[in-house]
């Protein structure tokens, strides 16, 4: 089976690769949004980026990848305590999936064989412990945004119909993509992913060669292709896990939490889910960056990318929301 792209290997989208590295960092951060162009390498970054990862260890044949024999459901039926390693779960959300094969239902194949009630998975279990991607996330109809929803806000699936009452757990970082031409977002949703990113077709000579180059060797020369790019995607791997480790030592003063609180006043977003969204991130950018305290210069970096989405719209401004957020950042953390 062929390997995904490399995610080092994906020219520019510095903002998409960075969304997808805090992710991983701290899956808490509540997913990622990426609008913009038709090949830009949307999906290619969130398998690259799985792909990049480290296994999970979970429980052989468990459908929803329990790391402990005691988090797999009862209604699994398994007698095996044996765990193996799997890659990090990338499931696709396809935009015309039932309402049963996102959540599940009961197997029909069982009750009209052997008369058994019996469930099976839908895309959130085995979605579990890794990445739900959903392209075109915009044109997704609104009873499965509503299933999202709720899904996302408990972090467990719950299905209760056809005489089944079944709970299982689905905590997974959402990815969603799309492009804005064909539709926008419901707020309801939009609110809930933590970070925003805006990407665009390569608008150098030199970037779109460079484009072509590693995808030719990457289709034509696949093994030296992957050797070359395998020390780097190595390097990024190594820096997450460490991330991972230096989030839970990282200190946060009074002062920051003050930015955070008044930069997000001067936005207007609704709610405290901007200010979330933000300090987590940006404790994501610094344990990214091996640095021991958060400073305003993590707070910079990573706003455009948290509050871009949360904005209202101002129809006397004409500068894109990434823009207006620079620029009262600048003002508030002057």
């Amino acid at each position: 089976m062929k390997q995904p792209f490399p995610f080092s290997a994906i020219v520019g989208q510095d903002d998409m690769k960075l969304a997808m590295i805090l992710t991983a960092v701290d899956p808490s951060i509540g997913g990622v949004l990426v609008f913009g162009d038709r090949g830009t390498g949307k999906s290619t970054a969130v398998r690259a980026l799985a792909a990049l990862l480290p296994p999970i260890t979970a429980v052989k044949g468990c459908p929803v990848n329990a790391a402990r024999p005691a988090d797999c459901p009862e209604w699994a039926g398994l007698e095996s305590d044996e765990l193996h390693d799997i890659p990090t779960p990338v499931i696709d959300l396809p935009l015309g999936a039932s309402e049963d094969r996102v959540t599940g239902a009961l197997d029909i194949e069982k009750a009209l064989v052997s008369g058994e009630k019996a469930f099976q998975p839908g895309l959130l279990a085995r979605a579990n412990r890794g990445y739900l991607y959903i392209d075109e996330v915009n044109l997704l109809e609104d009873h499965i945004v509503d299933l999202l929803l709720d899904v996302a806000q408990s972090g467990e699936n719950v299905v209760e119909r056809e005489g089944l009452s079944i709970r299982h757990p689905a905590r997974f970082v959402l990815v969603g993509s799309g492009n804005p031409e064909e539709g926008e977002l419901r707020p309801q949703l939009l609110d809930r992913f933590g970070i925003s990113v805006d990407v665009s077709s390569p608008d150098t000579v030199d970037e779109r060669v460079e484009v072509l180059k590693r995808r030719d060797a990457f289709d034509n020369d696949n093994a030296a292709f992957m050797v070359r790019w395998r020390a780097e995607d190595g390097m990024i791997r190594d820096q997450i896990l460490k991330a991972r480790k230096t989030l839970r030592e990282l200190t946060t003063g009074d002062a920051i939490l003050r930015d955070v609180a008044e930069l997000c006043i001067a936005l207007g977003s609704d709610g405290l889910r901007g200010e979330l969204a933000l300090l987590k991130a940006a404790r994501a950018y610094a344990a990214y960056r091996d640095d021991t305290a958060l400073t305003r210069t993590h707070i910079r970096k990573v706003a455009p990318l948290a509050l871009r989405h949360r904005l209202r719209r101002d129809p006397l401004d004409d500068a894109g929301t990434g823009v207006r957020v620079e620029r009262i950042v600048e003002n508030i953390l002057a």
